[in-house]
């Protein structure tokens, strides 16, 4: 069901301390807490004795200690101590999961511990640089399948009827779009040319009149994403042209752990090509941003009520593609992965 060597975000780094944490991710239960020096540890959330969660015990300096009969575990989740006991159990273990933190956000490697590769983990060039704004990130719970977010970031036709008052635009309702397959992923795009920007970005831009635009929705296997929106001055736009000095660019970056098969658990935050220490854009660009993800939420959770009962088999349209073949390679992914073999060619 979910592809397991891979980074997914667990959590803001600010929401784990010195506490159990409780999270479940690809339907694993686990449990984070930062030891005395700061790194974040990644348990299996259950006691091998009668499974109670570890997350309901206690710390003791940086190891655990089960709140039933005080099975004491460290954070590579070997049993320290069992109380009353000559001898401490082989099986006396729970597994831990390699951690890295990045961009603010804690990251859990889900399969094999040996591939859990920190350079794997989604880059972001513009992260640190002093020219660049941040709009710091939010979360929200999706009840719906992890891929019908997905397949809305690789959608730029939906903004058209999803985000009328914010993203939608002239050209967003029928502009042809261009899909390509690489090695990370898929990413949807096209350019709108001599069209009035979109409400949203209208005010935050450099120039005045019309714009030519593009979309760029990009989402790398097994589910994390970059929308690029850029408004450049009409006429000087178009692929492969230069940025006009006035373009507009955001980055947005969305990360979505499947907390089960009809749960997500979604992360995100934007960058922006301007006004890098201005709290006031940025705290515009987070209300903004979190209302029109309000208005995806409403749809998708809808969607999955939708699937789950339906009575006829659903249609895919042409604006589908990206999706159908993200979804087409990471099936195979997940699949070679479960039967520990090579992952195929791309068709």
């Amino acid at each position: 069901m979910f592809l397991k060597n891979a980074w997914y975000v667990a959590a803001w780094d600010h929401e784990i301390g010195r506490a159990l944490t409780p999270v479940r991710m690809l339907d694993e239960a686990i449990v984070l807490y930062r030891t005395g020096d700061g790194a974040v540890a990644a348990l299996e959330d259950a006691c091998p004795h009668r499974k109670l969660p570890l997350s309901m015990g206690r710390l003791k300096g940086d190891q655990v200690e089960c709140g039933y009969h005080g099975l004491t575990f460290d954070t590579s989740g070997t049993c320290t101590r069992v109380p009353g006991a000559e001898r401490i159990p082989h099986r006396a273990c729970v597994r831990a999961y390699p951690v890295a933190e990045r961009y603010g956000l804690v990251w859990v490697w889900m399969g094999d511990p040996a591939k859990a590769d920190p350079a794997a983990i989604f880059d972001i060039p513009e992260w640190g640089n002093p020219s660049w704004g941040v709009s710091r990130g939010d979360a929200m719970t999706l009840e719906c399948n992890y891929l019908y977010m997905t397949d809305n970031l690789l959608d730029p036709s939906h903004v058209a009827w999803v985000h009328q008052s914010s993203f939608a635009g002239a050209g967003t309702d029928e502009t042809p779009l261009n899909t390509d397959v690489h090695d990370k992923g898929v990413t949807v795009w096209r350019w709108m040319l001599d069209t009035p920007p979109a409400p949203f970005y209208a005010q935050f831009l450099k120039f005045t009149g019309n714009c030519d635009r593009k979309q760029h929705y990009e989402v790398h296997w097994p589910s994390h994403a970059i929308i690029k929106a850029i408004f450049a001055p009409a006429g000087t736009g178009g692929e492969g042209q230069p940025l006009h000095p006035d373009t507009f660019v955001m980055d947005s970056y969305n990360f979505m752990t499947p907390v089960s098969a009809s749960e997500t658990r979604y992360y995100w935050f934007q960058m922006r090509n301007f006004a890098p220490d201005d709290a006031d854009v940025s705290a515009r660009f987070a209300k903004s941003v979190r209302g029109a993800f309000e208005e995806d939420r409403v749809i998708l959770n809808a969607v999955q009520k939708g699937m789950d009962a339906k009575r006829s088999p659903n249609l895919d349209l042409a604006i589908d593609l990206g999706p159908l073949r993200f979804r087409n390679r990471l099936r195979k992914m997940t699949e070679a992965e479960a039967a520990g073999k090579a992952v195929p060619a791309e068709d």
